[in-house]
Parts: C-alpha cells; structure tokens; sequence
C-alpha cells in the first residue's frame, strides 16, 4: 500500500470524525469594572458548542478565609462558536455586550478566586488572582494570574488551552472582549481534508508519462 493512499485513508477517517469537544473552561473574567460594578462585570466561558450548562455553577472564593462570596447558577448552552457570556445585571439588563445569561453577581477584587463546578460538584476549572499571602487562601490552578487595574479583564492566551497554571494562561487585556477570543490550533474543516484527500488520490490515478 503506497504512502500517498495510506495519507488519503486517514485524511477520510479524520474528516468523518467529530473533532474532539475541548473541556468547559473560564476563558475570561471582568470583575473590576472602570466606575460601578453593576451591569458592567461577565465571566466568559469557552466550550463545546450545543453544551447544556444547567446545573454548573460558578462560585466567589474569598482569598482572605476561603468563605464562599458568590454563587451563580447556569443555565442555557454554549452557541456555535464555542463562547457563553455569563454577565452581571439586575431585572434582566446589563451593558456587557454578547450577553448569553444576565445574573446578579459581583466577584470580589484580588486576591481571590473564581471556580466553575459541574453539576455533579466536581471542578472543572478555576482561577485565582492577585498577590496571595501565607495565610491566604488560593483556590485556582498553579499560581495566580495578576490582578490587573479597574476596567481590564483576565483572559486566557487561547480560550481553548489550559495548562492548569493561572499565571501562564492569562493575561490582563486593556480592552475586554466578551464573546470572542482566540483559539491554540483550530482543527481543519472536514471539506478541507476531504479536497485534500481526493487531490492525492487523483494523483496517484494520473499515469506516469511516457519516457524516450
């Protein structure tokens, strides 16, 4: 069997397979808004699309005592391109733009902590922010990710990577952007591979020419 149609059997295996559904992540965080909180505060998460987020919650942790400071209950599924907007607003209005679910929340300043629970109380992520002290308590991924300035959210280099290490993972963006973001390595599109995949195949049918 030629190299060229063992290529083209993997390249059809892999178009007829689903791409593999990335883990449910905090992908970015407003907590400390330029002026009022109110209306103006999201978590952002990243995900499988169709996903049905009933039953996870996210959860405040205070760094100073690890007490619980905020709950918010989820509800709806993750849109097609993979980001559900969690934002803050009261009778059903907030200024966050590319809202998927409005709740009345406020996640403290640093040091604190945000972790998002799936419905069977497991943790699927977390994130914890600011400088902590010996007495603190963190209760994010790896080190804390830095507690930047009033009106800068935390985002993740690539929604869709987690190296379990808060610090490495996100960054401060002067400029918030609650549905969007960029993804590690997006996979190929199926009609991609399959072009690809007859052109080989084309190729290995066209006969060699004729020598003198």
């Amino acid at each position: 069997m030629s190299p060229t149609f063992v290529c083209l059997i993997a390249l059809c295996l892999i178009a007829a397979t689903p791409a593999r559904a990335a883990p449910l992540l905090l992908s970015e965080v407003l907590y400390d808004a330029a002026g009022s909180d109110d209306g103006a505060v999201f978590v952002e998460l990243y995900g499988p699309a169709g996903l049905l987020l009933d039953g996870h919650v996210l959860e405040g942790v205070n760094g100073s005592d690890g007490s619980l400071t905020t709950r918010v209950a989820l509800l709806g599924t993750v849109p097609d391109d993979g980001f559900f907007v969690v934002a803050d607003g009261a009778s059903g209005v907030t200024a966050v733009a590319h809202a998927d679910l409005i709740a009345n929340f406020d996640f403290q300043n640093g040091p604190d902590s945000i972790v998002l629970r799936s419905p069977d109380g497991s943790i699927l992520d977390a994130l914890g922010y600011g400088s902590f002290g010996a007495g603190d308590v963190f209760a994010g991924e790896g080190s804390p990710a830095l507690d930047p300035p009033a009106g800068e959210s935390l985002a993740r280099r690539f929604a869709d990577l987690d190296t379990n290490d808060n610090a490495a993972d996100f960054i401060a963006l002067s400029q918030p952007s609650p549905g969007s973001g960029p993804l590690g390595v997006p996979a190929p599109p199926a009609a991609w591979l399959v072009a690809c995949g007859l052109a080989a195949l084309a190729r290995r049918r066209t006969p060699p020419r004729a020598t003198r």
